[in-house]
């Protein structure tokens, strides 16, 4: 399956001052078969390492320093000769500060070596830093890496310039049919794969938990063990929290006597290693929207909506036709399309409760109010109020219609979100 990340890979591997990649993001999304799939296709041989309690591996990095005898080792480990610029060398699943101490050996002499290493560790980046390395998120597939896997990819050209052209997309009902597919398999590309191959829901709904599972059992691994029951707490608290009305994040939810101060740390572990996205309140507007943010009120979202699906225990039925469940995974797309594009994700909510769902700030400084309007809350009022309030240039409203401008706001249909990051520019 084709993805946008490839085309990072290519500049990289042609950057004239490379340095080792660290690519990092959740587990499950496709990081390995993504970086093997560019080592088949780009280079003579591809060596891949799997760092996870490989001792001869990890003895190797903690005792040399030396590139070349690293290199040597490698080549001796692996049973294949690793050839400068012909050899992408991969190392999976590194969390071992002396791995890493052994990659910047490499950047620091502007090494002809190409080495991609593979973190689903987020928050072990701060150790990792270092000008000596590049670091390259990598998120699920978005709904238009969907339309490539399903060979819709005409169709998600039409999407793009019906957005850049501010025009009418003229297959609007197959890819809001489409999108709706997308909402029930979401990003992760094994469940992808496997709807593409026409598995049933229930199959479907068998490979998402054993994903769930996995990112429970990434949950277990954090070093403080009082945390991890109550990340499990705050992770499987995620489908009730999201149904409410009011989608703050609400202690009180998972038991009386909760309190924040206890599930700040395990909050934070779930947000810095992309298992939730986490949405800020405002109640005002200036720049940077940071300075805005109430750090004790928040939404969490989920990483991919396909799992969000399953943990509401949706069947199709229910998704097309109860408006509360589609605005609840709509939301959720939106926020995590957003984040996954790199912005800060804020909500306003003002004192007489009207209520923006997303505001964002692109590189230029430019604050962007995006509301959600479905069936359920048709006669939204609270970006208009919010645009006589504060001084915009643009704003959204994402809708299941198709495209189109009403009195200085764009409306955008909700398979579009992705088009989104092209305001970064």
């Amino acid at each position: 399956m084709e993805r946008k990340i490839e085309e990072y890979y290519h500049k990289w591997k042609n950057d004239i001052i490379r340095k080792p990649l660290v690519l990092y993001g959740a587990k499950q999304i496709g990081k390995t078969f993504s970086v093997l799939k560019f080592g088949k296709e780009e280079y003579k041989n591809t060596v891949y390492f799997n760092t996870e309690n490989n001792k001869p591996l990890l003895d190797l990095f903690q005792k040399e320093r030396a590139t070349e005898k690293i290199i040597l080792n490698l080549s001796l480990l692996s049973g294949e000769t690793i050839l400068k610029e012909d050899t992408l060398i991969i190392l999976d699943n590194v969390v071992e500060n002396s791995i890493v101490r052994g990659l910047k050996s490499f950047g620091s002499e502007h090494s002809k070596y190409h080495i991609i290493a593979i973190t689903s560790k987020r928050e072990k980046l701060n150790e990792f830093k270092g000008e000596e390395l590049q670091f390259k998120s990598m998120s699920a597939m978005d709904f238009e890496e969907f339309l490539w896997a399903k060979e819709e990819k005409s169709l998600s050209e039409l999407i793009r310039e019906s957005f850049m052209k501010r025009k009418t997309c003229p297959f609007h009902k197959v890819a809001l049919d489409l999108f709706q597919e997308y909402m029930e398999t979401g990003g992760l590309p094994e469940v992808v794969i496997a709807s593409i191959e026409g598995k049933t829901s229930s199959e479907l709904d068998a490979i998402k938990q054993k994903i769930l599972d996995i990112y429970k059992k990434e949950i277990a691994l954090n070093n403080n063990l009082i945390d991890i029951p109550r990340g499990l707490e705050v992770m499987n608290s995620l489908p009730e929290q999201l149904k409410k009305e009011n989608k703050k994040f609400q202690y009180g939810l998972m038991g009386a006597g909760k309190r924040a101060k206890e599930y700040e740390s395990s909050i934070n572990y779930l947000v810095n290693n992309q298992i939730v996205y986490r949405s800020y309140k405002i109640k005002t507007v200036k720049s940077p929207l940071s300075s805005c943010k109430e750090p004790d009120s928040f939404k969490l979202y989920a990483c991919d909506d396909g799992l969000l699906y399953s943990m509401l225990h949706l069947n199709s039925k229910q998704f097309l036709t109860d408006e509360n469940i589609k605005e609840i995974l709509y939301e959720n797309h939106i926020a995590k399309t957003l984040a996954e594009s790199g912005y800060a994700l804020y909500y306003y909510q003002s004192e007489g409760k009207a209520e923006v769902n997303f505001v964002i700030q692109n590189r230029m400084g430019q604050i962007i109010p995006i509301e959600l309007t479905t069936k359920s809350n048709s006669k939204a009022k609270s970006l208009s109020v919010f645009m006589k309030k504060f001084t915009v240039i643009q704003a959204y409203r994402v809708t299941e219609n198709n495209f189109s401008t009403k009195k200085d706001v764009r409306y955008i249909p909700i398979y579009a979100t992705f088009c989104l990051n092209d305001m970064k520019r």
